[in-house]
């Protein structure tokens, strides 16, 4: 039913759960994973021309944020790669993630957005986390939300 599967995580505890179940999922299916990290559009400091040295250049901080990215990604590829499935893995950068999502899932044609209930934010919202509230809004696109039924690690 699925071809390829687009799964998010920003790096946190809940989010690399919600991962891996992602993977699970894909398995069942016998899909391709795109595995996204959506990092935050470098800031320039607000006085500009006073740039501290050790402020980080732009080419800099996307290096970094590449390797996080790569780093938060890492063990979705390998479970990807155990249980063998085409997979492959994008850093894109955006302040507003919930767009960004919903604009790779269209450019790299996925079937499924697999992402979790809450992220980096917490469990100390409601209903939904705001970028997930927001992809599903604005796409078109099946979105499978995992909802974890206790905070990892208790």
């Amino acid at each position: 039913m699925y071809r390829k599967i687009l799964i998010t995580t920003d790096g946190s505890a809940v989010s690399q759960h919600t991962a891996c179940a992602g993977v699970q999922f894909a398995k069942q299916m016998g899909a391709e994973v795109l595995a996204l990290f959506v990092a935050p559009d470098y800031q320039y400091p607000v006085y500009v021309e006073i740039i501290p040295p050790s402020y980080p250049s732009e080419e800099d901080y996307i290096e970094q944020m590449r390797h996080l990215g790569e780093g938060y990604m890492g063990s979705i590829m390998r479970s990807a790669a155990q249980a063998g499935l085409k997979h492959s893995c994008l850093t894109a950068f955006s302040d507003a993630a919930a767009l960004k999502i919903v604009d790779v899932a269209e450019e790299r044609q996925c079937d499924l957005i697999f992402m979790g209930s809450h992220g980096r934010s917490g469990w100390g919202q409601l209903l939904l986390g705001s970028v997930t509230n927001k992809v599903l809004s604005q796409t078109t696109r099946p979105v499978l939300v995992h909802r974890l039924i206790r905070e990892p690690g208790t």
